[in-house]
């Protein structure tokens, strides 16, 4: 590509930039948890619509993609689970193909109050778009539609086929990306525009949510000591799976040799008992933990189920009552980038070309669905995305020079990779 025409492209994403900070916020503003994404995946089937993209929305079905590679168990409905895929044909094919891959899903908002503002009524305060879902990643997943517009822009369309997907289950299984998978969607590359910090992920670990689910005793509090109390008899269940971490941690993988704590075991929910007067019968808690490339995911139930039978057998009620572990949501496989030579030299090119500095990789102690497109199809995925901040969390906030900056690789990106045709009049 020469240097006039990567000028004229920075040039058509600058020009376009108010109007995709305004999209960005439109998008965010609609909430779209887990269960709640068909308005918002309406919303986005109407802008591939609006830009002459061949438009695919369908129900996602279990029953199509649980004995896939990399499926993950789910205990909730999908009758309100749909993808969106914006389909871009050449007129004559002559470059390589590409996904342009992002999430519609977002994390619930935690407690309303401990917001600075709505987190569902986006806004823009120095330089940054606040809402949920402005950073991961309604941001980026705008920003693959605003670097087509920018092409588009200057009279060119990509001279290969563009897959715009804007999925669902990224925050807790992945099934929508491989539903992507199932309905038969495949290209010479995928980019992710995840937040990545200015960069891109060259590894993730794995991550693996399961339950255990303890019983206990019940009797009137009057009388405690002739029960057992099940909600604290996990506590030296989690204790056991906390010293499991600590010995990963200890002995971790060459790769985040230089991260302080790469794995990670976290408690995220927790119910149990039914009375305040009474010792609780029953306790379950949900636990996200991650684990390193090399590790099988039978290997790591095994020994997560090893580390909660030790713990059970020093207990006189439980060696006889043993807790359940039951696995739901991600079972996800790690994944490092391997064989994607070519996409990252394009990549680093277009960066150079956008932030004027290199490309720097990292590994993430978190999951992606470029999982599924590495490893279960032999398309080089790389995530590469902007700076965002408390995803996840309270504030949460995507980075609008950095998100402009990303938009112009991205946009490179397109017209390098995939060639450029004249748009038809």
């Amino acid at each position: 590509m020469n240097e006039t025409l990567s000028r004229d492209i920075i040039a058509a994403v600058d020009a376009g930039f108010d109007e995709q900070v305004k999209l960005t916020a439109d998008v965010t503003a609609l909430p779209s948890t887990r269960g709640q994404e068909a308005t918002a995946q309406d919303f986005m089937a109407e802008q591939y619509h609006r830009r002459g993209l061949a438009v695919d929305r369908w129900k996602i079905k279990v029953e199509d993609i649980q004995g896939l590679p990399g499926f993950s168990p789910v205990a909730v409905s999908y009758e309100n689970a749909f993808n969106v895929v914006g389909v871009h044909r050449p007129t004559e094919k002559k470059g390589r193909s590409l996904i342009l891959n992002g999430h519609i899903d977002v994390v619930p908002t935690g407690p309303l109050d401990l917001w600075t503002k709505p987190p569902f009524v986006p806004h823009v305060e120095n330089g940054w778009l606040y809402g949920r879902g402005s950073g991961d990643m309604k941001g980026g997943l705008v920003a693959a539609l605003a670097a087509f517009d920018a092409v588009d822009r200057l009279g060119y369309r990509p001279a290969a086929e563009v897959y715009l997907q804007s999925v669902i289950e990224e925050e807790c299984t992945g099934n929508g990306a491989l539903a992507c998978l199932q309905r038969g969607y495949r290209a010479d590359a995928a980019i992710i525009p995840e937040p990545a910090q200015d960069g891109y992920d060259m590894a993730q670990l794995g991550v693996m949510w399961f339950q255990v689910k303890v019983r206990g005793r019940p009797t009137h509090v009057g009388h405690a000591g002739r029960g057992v109390n099940a909600i604290e008899s996990c506590f030296p269940i989690v204790a056991a799976l906390h010293k499991l971490e600590d010995k990963w941690n200890a002995d971790r993988h060459e790769m985040w040799k230089d991260h302080p704590h790469p794995i990670n075991f976290v408690v995220s929910r927790i119910e149990g008992g039914d009375w305040t007067s009474s010792v609780p019968a029953w306790c379950t808690f949900d636990m996200r933990i991650s684990f390193y490339p090399g590790q099988s995911l039978e290997s790591v139930r095994k020994a997560v189920e090893g580390a909660v039978r030790e713990a059970a057998r020093n207990d006189a009620f439980l060696a006889n009552n043993p807790p359940e572990v039951v696995y739901h949501g991600f079972q996800a496989e790690p994944y490092i980038v391997q064989n994607a030579d070519e996409v990252h030299a394009v990549l680093a090119k277009s960066h150079q070309a956008s932030f004027g500095a290199p490309l720097i990789g990292r590994p993430i102690t978190a999951t992606t669905d470029a999982r599924f497109f590495g490893l279960y199809a032999g398309i080089p995925a790389l995530v590469y995305g902007p700076v965002a901040e408390d995803y996840h969390g309270f504030d949460e906030r995507v980075n609008l020079e950095s998100l402009r900056k990303v938009t112009r690789t991205i946009a490179l990106f397109i017209a390098d990779w995939c060639g450029l045709e004249r748009r038809a009049a």
